[in-house]
């Protein structure tokens, strides 16, 4: 198929949804135009990566400037602010410009709240590869519901004016997304449970039956369990994640004050170390602790995880498949996380992973894989299996082209 891909941001090893999608889809045969925006030099060199397997790959800046324009002009209106925030006139003339070359796109597909207008700007084109008149399909890939997320998030972030976005939010994304929802020939979600979501809050009318779950993968050859030339550091945690993310400067605050002090206790020796990109000052302040090390950005999260004797994913909220606790199970990493982190996954407590939802519960569990090997590797290698069978990249994508072949 050749298929038109719209992103607001440039896929990446960061943003591994849309990245891999496209990397897959390109390697099963599919031709793929990306058209996508960035916000600074180092994500617009990121674009380079991609012209490696897209047919072609336009990149328009988005100048913080208009972002905030964009947010400013849907005040007043109904629209949320993230419906409007990635918003670039220049991105949707080229996509109809696109389309209408001779040979054209079998579909379009479009990523998350901030590209779905995207989407419903080319809802009404013809395709010009057809010999009929017949409109060109467009998938929304929601990701997951923001809804959903921000209902978690009201009572659960750190900062003031999160929360007051969010609470905000609030009064305008139910009916959108509801609506939104609707408006498409096919809707993606990562969970079930987004998609219960979605469809919770759909119009009366609506199919409901369009909405489809397409989880996110692991990328199996890339993330790896360490071949054991390298060794672990003793007593080392590591937790991962976009660190301007609000949950993940929660996740990261939370585990240094309430739990880590639970752990020295016992085992004064741990270390934590931070891993993200952009961390925030409240972010970067943990590293005052000795014990607590704060990268910021890193080539390569890898070394990270293979050095480490325990992941941590302390998550209070969120939406959708946390990657970084798929990526710490392939490495072979042992996982301690929360039952909301996994909700969307079909694991078993204290096998694939360890669960918690309180301090304490979270130290005790930490410090049992630190006193015993054995058990450690045992978590380690019945994570990995795990992923192997429910989240390659080769069977999420197999799923995918099934939902295409049913609107082309």
């Amino acid at each position: 198929m050749k298929i038109l891909f719209i992103v607001p941001y440039v896929p990446s090893l960061i943003r591994v949804r849309p990245y891999n999608l496209i990397r897959y889809l390109a390697a099963r045969g599919h031709e793929i135009t990306l058209l996508t925006l960035y916000t600074s030099l180092a994500e617009r060199d990121d674009v380079k990566a991609l012209r490696s397997f897209c047919r072609e790959v336009y990149a328009l800046p988005l100048p913080r400037w208009r972002s905030m324009a964009n947010s400013l002009l849907a005040l007043p209106t109904s629209t949320p602010l993230q419906a409007m925030y990635c918003w670039q006139p220049a991105l949707s003339q080229l996509a109809r410009e696109l389309i209408q070359k001779d040979g054209g796109f079998d579909l379009v597909h479009v990523e998350h709240l901030r590209g779905a207008r995207y989407g419903l700007d080319l809802m009404n084109i013809k395709a010009a590869s057809s010999a009929s008149s017949r409109r060109l399909p467009v998938v929304w890939d929601s990701v997951d519901c923001i809804t959903l997320l921000f209902r978690q998030a009201a009572g659960q972030s750190r900062r003031l004016l999160s929360r007051w976005l969010t609470h905000f939010e609030l009064g305008r994304t139910p009916r959108y997304e509801g609506w939104l929802t609707g408006q498409f020939d096919r809707v993606l979600v990562t969970s079930s449970h987004d998609r219960e979501a979605l469809v919770g809050l759909m119009r009366g009318g609506a199919l409901s039956s369009h909405v489809r779950v397409i989880p996110n993968g692991v990328d199996l050859e890339y993330y790896t369990p360490q071949n054991g030339d390298v060794p672990r550091d003793p007593a080392t945690l590591v937790i991962s994640g976009k660190m301007s993310y609000h949950a993940n400067v929660t996740m990261a605050v939370t585990f240094v004050e309430e739990v880590l002090p639970l752990i020295w206790q016992r085992h004064p020796e741990v270390r934590l170390v931070i891993v993200g990109k952009d961390p925030t000052a409240e972010v970067r302040a943990l590293a005052r602790h000795p014990a607590v090390e704060v990268t910021g950005t890193v080539a390569d999260i890898r070394p990270y995880l293979h050095r480490a004797t325990v992941a941590v994913a302390p998550i209070q909220y969120g939406a959708g498949i946390q990657n970084k606790v798929l990526e710490a199970m392939a490495c072979g990493l042992p996982v301690v996380t929360t039952s909301r982190a996994v909700s969307a996954l079909a694991v078993e407590a204290g096998r694939e992973v360890l669960i918690a939802d309180t301090p304490q519960e979270f130290a005790a569990l930490v410090i049992r894989l630190l006193e015993d090997p054995a058990y450690r590797e045992q978590i380690a290698r019945t994570g990995r299996c795990y992923v192997e069978e429910n989240h390659p990249w080769p069977k999420v994508i197999e799923r995918l082209e099934e939902v295409y072949d049913e609107i082309v």
